[in-house]
């Protein structure tokens, strides 16, 4: 017998359609490009090709290295999360026992709660993959910085291609950074699952229009969007 009915297997299907849609949305289609996190890619290219003309670079390495400690912190609350979804999972009937008072009576099996917790994990240890990576990558972006040119042959083929090269590696480590924090933002939408499968399916859409609108529609994406993608008037 399955833990769980076709409404919950409906709003399971939606919490993952919504994740999967959004990712493609954002970093596959043309219109991903409007987004705050592709006008970043363009900062970070920019940050590259103005770094070859420093002679002292010591402003690279800060920026790199506060870089790898926010992705340090979110890789350590990752394993924290994952701590307390198995917390969960070991005290099961015990959190049974206190949501059957509360006003809104979450109604589960202990079938159906252990799985549910399951599934939290796991978008938690996805996360904690994604943001290890991520520092991962960003510790090969401080090594190019490194091993960049000196400021006068900034002209060169070969310092052009090093800039390049450190550039697309940093998109890549911010890439990794941005999944995991959806993956902590989609977590909170996952949360009202517990509630109702209504419920799951109504704050997975608002976390979307939350995610949603500060790609696209934030005073942030407004303050680095690049001309080239601005519309002239009518």
């Amino acid at each position: 017998m399955t833990p769980l009915t076709n409404l919950d297997v409906v709003a399971l299907a939606w919490f993952l359609a919504a994740w999967i849609g959004y990712a493609i949305a954002v970093e596959w289609l043309p219109q991903g490009r409007k987004s705050l996190n592709s006008l970043m890619d363009l900062h970070r290219e920019t940050w590259m090709v103005r770094m070859l003309a420093r002679d002292v670079r010591i402003i690279d390495t800060q920026i790199t290295a506060s870089l790898q400690n926010g992705t340090a912190f979110f890789a350590s609350t990752s394993l924290l999360a994952i701590g307390g979804a198995l917390t969960l999972l070991r005290s099961t009937d015990d959190i049974l026992d206190m949501t059957q008072g509360l006003p809104f009576g979450i109604g589960a099996t202990r079938l159906e709660w252990e799985v549910k917790t399951f599934g939290l994990a796991l978008i938690f240890v996805y996360a904690f993959f994604k943001f290890a990576w991520s520092y991962r990558l960003f510790n090969y972006v401080a090594i190019l910085l490194g091993a960049a040119p000196p400021p006068e042959d900034r002209e060169t083929p070969d310092a052009r291609i090093h800039a390049r090269r450190t550039a697309r590696l940093c998109e890549e480590a911010g890439r990794h950074f941005n999944r995991g924090q959806r993956a902590f933002f989609l977590a909170l939408g996952y949360l009202g699952w517990f509630v109702s499968p209504w419920v799951f399916m109504a704050t997975t859409a608002a976390v979307l229009v939350v995610m949603w609108r500060r790609q696209f529609g934030s005073n942030a994406q407004h303050a680095v969007k690049d001309d080239r993608f601005e519309t002239s008037s009518p």
